[in-house]
């Protein structure tokens, strides 16, 4: 993970490991023959067998309760919270609430709900539907750093997390099934990255909790910014822009 993010450290035994990179861990390594036509497991298992073709990650909320060490024996304990349909403008959409445990030695280090959108298939040649107006981030920016996500990035991420969803890495897929105009950027990654910048702006504190929502994708050759403020209590307010400056992601973390 460090080198796939070109860090100059990469933590070692006994260190905490870093905001984001739990998500590497505890995935199911799924058979081929188990998955469906899109790379992810086929429905049904853990997750409800939910009759929508798309899924995503929209989101998460966090909470670091304490370091997880690295080289630590791990547990992670998941339940399904919540799952609830809803009908808007792009048709019926499912929201399944996800919470992950993930403990040592019996103790809570981190807590986190994913919230994951099941929705229909765009069809054939159609664009995936946008906002109505591209969302804007007004608030102005402490500081901030750009990411250029190549291919390779792309693929390091996949294999890292054990992530088979074609939109990632099979170009045409993308663009001709989903209707995305290219290789679409890993939410989770563009979440890690600011978490690592909000690390480098946190005075050597550790993070309390992140919460992250994706507003709009990101696409592979497109420079992206990773921006952010301190608030007036303390906590960070965080954003992701896309290269015409729409918002892509934005985040608040607190610090402990």
């Amino acid at each position: 993970m460090a080198a796939t993010l070109d860090l100059d450290h990469a933590p070692t035994a006994g260190e905490a490991l870093p905001p984001g990179w739990q998500w590497l861990y505890f995935n199911p390594p799924v058979r081929r023959g188990g998955l469906g036509g899109d790379g992810h497991p086929k429905r049904g298992g853990f997750l409800p067998p939910i009759d929508l073709p798309r899924r995503m990650w929209a989101g998460s909320r966090i909470r670091y309760l304490a370091d997880l060490p690295i080289e630590a024996q791990a547990t992670r304990r998941s339940r399904i919270v919540k799952v609830e349909n809803k009908v808007g403008k792009r048709g019926s959409l499912w929201f399944v609430t996800v919470e992950h445990t993930i403990s040592v030695n019996g103790h809570d280090c981190i807590v986190e709900e994913q919230d994951i959108v099941y929705r229909d298939a765009t069809p054939p040649g159609q664009a995936v539907a946008a906002p109505t107006a591209p969302v804007r981030h007004d608030g102005e920016a402490q500081w901030g750093k750009a990411f250029e996500p190549d291919t390779t990035v792309l693929f390091r991420y996949s294999a890292l997390t054990f992530n088979g969803h074609r939109i990632h890495y099979d170009q045409s897929y993308a663009r001709d099934v989903e209707g995305y105009p290219d290789l679409v950027v890993h939410g989770p990654l563009t979440a890690t990255l600011l978490q690592q910048l909000a690390l480098e702006h946190s005075g050597g504190r550790a993070l309390a909790s992140f919460d992250f929502r994706g507003v709009s994708p990101l696409f592979v050759s497109r420079g992206f910014q990773l921006e952010g403020r301190e608030l007036d209590d303390g906590s960070l307010n965080l954003w992701a822009r896309g290269p015409d400056g729409d918002l892509a992601m934005s985040a608040i973390a607190t610090l402990r």
